[in-house]
């Protein structure tokens, strides 16, 4: 069966609505006036540099500390695998597994999962195409909830116990993590996932 690129129809990316493409390489969708694209734009490259870009932001996110506490003669500072490990030792276990699993395996995997999807498409791979669509779509969903790795990083510093006089702030850690959540999500939003059945498409013909 043809697919809608080889019969001349784009889906709008704003609207949904399928839509024959004009001759020419403009077009806009007659309900929504939106931009018509067989395939996102750069969507590839695009994509890849957002990827890398959270994976550098990984980085410092880890290893930095998320907040600073001052008192009047001491100075602290956590980072996420610090504030796990003190609720481990507190014998709060779900909480330290919950911002284990939130703060760092989410978005890790979520990573991981695009990086592959990047490089089957960038090799034309044919197998496991509807597997490879639904990670996709998992990742997207996964996407939508990812502004709660943030509130486990607020939920972390509300759980610390501060003096009187003591101060507490937020550090750069947080910073560098509440963007590697925003930049996963804006490359799963780039991503197209057509391209992968583009291969497939071309090995049933």
């Amino acid at each position: 069966m043809p697919s809608a690129l080889q019969q001349g129809l784009a889906s709008c990316h704003s609207c949904g609505m399928l839509s024959r493409l004009p001759a020419h390489a403009r077009g806009h969708c007659p309900r929504c006036h939106a931009r018509l694209h067989a395939r996102k734009p750069d969507s590839l490259s695009r994509t890849w540099a957002l990827v890398i870009l959270a994976y550098i932001l990984y980085i410092p996110a880890n290893l930095l500390p998320i907040l600073e506490s001052r008192a009047l003669l001491t100075a602290e500072s956590d980072t996420i695998m610090s504030g796990i490990l003190m609720f481990w030792e507190s014998g709060s276990w779900m909480i330290a597994g919950l911002v284990f699993i939130a703060s760092i395996v989410v978005p890790l995997t979520k990573l991981l999962a695009l990086t592959w999807l990047l490089v089957s498409v960038q090799l034309k791979s044919r197998r496991r195409a509807l597997q490879r669509t639904q990670l996709f779509r998992l990742v997207e969903f996964v996407g939508r909830w990812s502004m709660l790795d943030i509130y486990v990083v607020a939920l972390t510093v509300t759980l610390v116990q501060v003096g009187t006089l003591a101060s507490i702030e937020v550090g750069p850690g947080a910073l560098a993590f509440g963007a590697v959540v925003v930049v996963t999500m804006v490359a799963a939003h780039t991503f197209d996932p057509r391209l992968i059945w583009d291969a497939a498409g071309d090995a049933r013909e």
